[in-house]
This record gives C-alpha cells, sequence and structure tokens, in this order.
C-alpha cells in the first residue's frame, strides 16, 4: 500500500508539481542589500566621479612630471620613495573621505526616505522582517561601501601609474622607479585594513545616523548633530568640562592612533610595519563603540515596526 506522503502534489489538473525549495535564510539579506544598491546609485557613483576627476587633473599635470622625475633623481633612494608613494596616498585619502561623506549622507536617508516617500507601505507587505532590513541598510557603509572605495582607489593608482609610465617614456625617461621603488602589494594592505579599521571604528556613528533617520519627521541632519553638541555645552557650562567633546573627537579622528603606529621602525620602506593589529583590537574604544552601535541598530529596528510614513 502506498502511504500518504508518497504520493507526489498535484496540480489542478492532475499534472504533478516540483517540490517547493525552502528559502535560504539568507536570500532576503541579499536582495536587501541589492535593492540599496539600486536604489542609492552614488554609493558607486560618486567614488567614481572623484576617481574620473582626480585621473583629469593627473592627465592635465603630466606635462610637468618629466621635470619632477628629473628632480626626484637627485634625492636619496628614501625620499624618492616616499616622494613617489605621496600621489597613490592622496587617491586613497581623497576617495577614503568621499566614502565618509557618501556613508554619512545614505545613513541619514536610510530610513527616513522611504517613510518620506511612503514607500516603507510597500516594502513592510513584503516577507523581510524588519532586523534583515536594518541590517541590511547598516551593511552599506560597514562592508559594502569600504569594498567599493577599496576597489576605485586601487583601479585609479593603476591607472594613475600606467600613464604616468606612458609620459615617461615618451620623454625619454625610465619609468621603472614608478613600479620598484612603492611598495605597491603592502600598501594594497594597508590600504584594506586601514578601510576595515576605520568601518569599525565609526559603525556607533552609522548606528546613531540610521537610529534618526528612522525617527525624525524632518531635518534629519540636524537631529543627528544637534543632540551631541548640545549635551556638550551642557557639560561646559554646568562643570567646567569638555569630556564629552573630547569622547566625540576622539570617535571621529582617533582610530589611527590604535589602528597603525607610524613610529615603528622602518615605517617609510614597509608600510606593513604600521599595522598594530593587537593594540587595536585590545582598544576599549573598538568594543565600546560596536557595543553602542548594535544598541542605536536595535533601536532602528524597533522603530521600524512602529513608524508610520510621513
Amino acid at each position: 500500500m502506498t502511504s500518504q506522503t508518497d504520493i507526489a502534489p498535484q496540480s489542478a489538473d492532475g499534472a504533478p508539481t516540483p517540490p517547493v525549495r525552502a528559502e535560504s535564510p539568507t536570500r532576503p539579506f541579499y536582495w536587501s542589500v541589492r535593492r540599496e544598491l539600486w536604489e542609492n546609485r552614488s554609493i558607486y557613483v560618486a567614488p567614481l566621479v572623484v576617481a574620473a576627476l582626480i585621473l583629469l587633473g593627473d592627465v592635465i599635470s603630466s606635462g610637468s612630471m618629466s621635470e619632477k622625475m628629473r628632480l626626484m633623481a637627485t634625492l636619496g633612494p628614501a625620499r624618492q620613495a616616499a616622494r613617489l608613494a605621496e600621489p597613490r596616498e592622496f587617491i586613497a585619502v581623497l576617495l577614503v573621505g568621499t566614502g565618509l561623506i557618501v556613508a554619512a549622507v545614505y545613513c541619514l536617508g536610510a530610513l527616513h526616505n522611504e517613510r518620506r516617500d511612503r514607500s516603507i507601505l510597500f516594502w513592510k507587505s513584503l516577507p523581510v522582517s524588519n532586523l534583515t532590513t536594518v541590517l541590511s541598510k547598516a551593511s552599506i557603509p560597514l562592508l559594502v561601501l569600504p569594498l567599493v572605495i577599496f576597489a576605485v582607489v586601487i583601479v585609479t593608482q593603476l591607472i594613475v601609474t600606467v600613464w604616468g609610465s606612458l609620459v615617461l617614456v615618451a620623454n625619454g625617461l625610465s619609468a621603472a622607479p614608478l613600479w620598484t621603488e612603492v611598495p605597491f602589494a603592502q600598501m594594497t594592505l594597508v590600504l584594506l585594513y586601514g578601510l576595515a579599521a576605520l568601518a569599525l571604528w565609526y559603525a556607533p556613528i552609522y548606528g546613531w545616523l540610521i537610529l534618526v533617520s528612522g525617527w525624525a519627521r524632518r531635518a534629519a541632519f540636524l537631529w543627528a548633530v544637534l543632540p551631541p553638541i548640545g549635551v556638550c555645552i551642557v557639560e561646559k557650562i554646568a562643570f567646567d568640562s569638555s569630556n564629552l567633546a573630547s569622547m566625540f573627537g576622539n570617535r571621529i579622528t582617533g582610530f589611527a592612533g590604535d589602528a597603525f603606529n607610524f613610529d615603528a621602525p622602518g615605517a617609510m620602506s614597509d608600510p606593513l610595519s604600521q599595522i598594530d593589529l593587537v593594540r587595536y583590537l585590545s582598544s576599549p574604544g573598538l568594543w565600546l563603540g560596536l557595543l553602542v552601535a548594535a544598541g542605536f541598530l536595535a533601536a532602528a529596528v524597533w522603530l521600524r515596526r512602529r513608524r508610520d510614513p510621513i
């Protein structure tokens, strides 16, 4: 006798239907991240625009490159390597700064925009939890944007080096110093480490901006900035101290002091020696910041569950 569980499911016309596959638990998160990339093209457009401007400026200034190389030839090996690395470091700093601005703007609109255009009603009707939605939005500044910046920096540096080589060869000079005097592989690893360290250090800032984005009805930027400034002013007037201001300032600018050791021996010739992973991972500021970021994101999940369109 055939048991009931052995009977294949059938459609209305009697034809067997294929078994329904269980959906992967990570699939809603994946498509939520894809949605953020579709709706926020500035995540990758802004870095590409800045990279294009850098390349344009490099092409315009290439006329004086031959003279600069002749002058650098008179310097010692260490100073020559440092001078050759300066354009690449400038590219990295400029694009990382662009990424921070894009991340701040994105976080301020992450939950606010869907409430303002009332699309939150549609997105809430889908089988995607509020937790998945908020985590997908937090993954943009914490994971996706650093990877985008990393890729754009590397490609831009490579194009600048290739163009510089062509210019030098066209003027009868050797392009070898551009490739041999600069430790590309080590600088790439330092850049990747720096982006990861910066993203984790800024996690509470991103979490706060996402929380404000889900709470404020309008002027999200002011609601994000004025409360920290206000508590600093109150502390200064009431207690004549600046502990909160120092804490906020360290959160914005203090990651490099914990993540890198710029005074390490051989830091100029070996960029990897600047990395101080042990000190960074043992920094109380890192783990307290991550704990605060988790609290902000949990509050954002709670808010999204209860907030209505503006």
